[in-house]
C-alpha cells in the first residue's frame, strides 16, 4: 500500500455518495480509487482494482454491511472496512466489529473523523497481515 490510501466508495444513495466523493477527493491524504452503489459492484471492482480500504454503507440493496463485509475480507483478506451508516442498532454495530469492521460510524461524522477511521482502519489492516 502507498503512503496514501486508496478508497472505494459503496453507497446506493447517489447524491450522497458523489458528496462523499468529491469532498474526500479534495484531501491530500486519501485517494478515491471507484465509487459504486452496491455489494455485488464493490466485489467485482475489488476483483479488478484492489483498494485499500472500502467505506461501505450498512444498509445496501443485497447484502447488508454484515454479509459485503464478511465476504470482502474471505475474498480480499488485506482490505480496511469502514462501514458508515445512517441508523444502526448496537447490536448490528456489534455484528460489523465481529465481521471484521474497523469502525461503523454515522453519516453525520465529520469529513476528519472519517478520515482518522480510514488511515486507522488501513493501520490495523496492515498488521494483521
Amino acid at each position: 500500500m502507498s503512503e496514501i490510501p486508496r478508497i472505494l466508495l459503496v453507497e446506493d444513495n447517489a447524491i450522497y455518495r458523489e458528496a462523499l466523493e468529491l469532498l474526500l477527493g479534495l484531501r491530500p491524504d486519501v485517494e478515491i480509487a471507484g465509487s459504486v452503489s452496491d455489494a455485488e459492484a464493490a466485489l467485482e471492482f475489488c476483483t479488478r482494482d484492489c483498494p485499500d480500504l472500502v467505506l461501505l454503507d450498512y444498509r445496501l440493496p443485497g447484502l447488508d454491511g454484515v454479509e459485503a463485509t464478511q465476504i470482502l475480507l474471505e475474498r480480499f483478506g488485506s482490505l480496511a472496512i469502514v462501514c458508515l451508516t445512517g441508523l444502526a442498532t448496537e447490536r448490528e454495530r456489534q455484528a460489523l466489529i465481529e465481521a471484521g469492521a474497523y469502525a461503523c460510524l454515522t453519516k453525520d461524522q465529520e469529513l476528519g473523523e472519517i478520515v482518522a477511521a480510514v488511515h486507522g482502519a488501513v493501520a490495523s489492516a496492515q498488521t494483521r497481515q
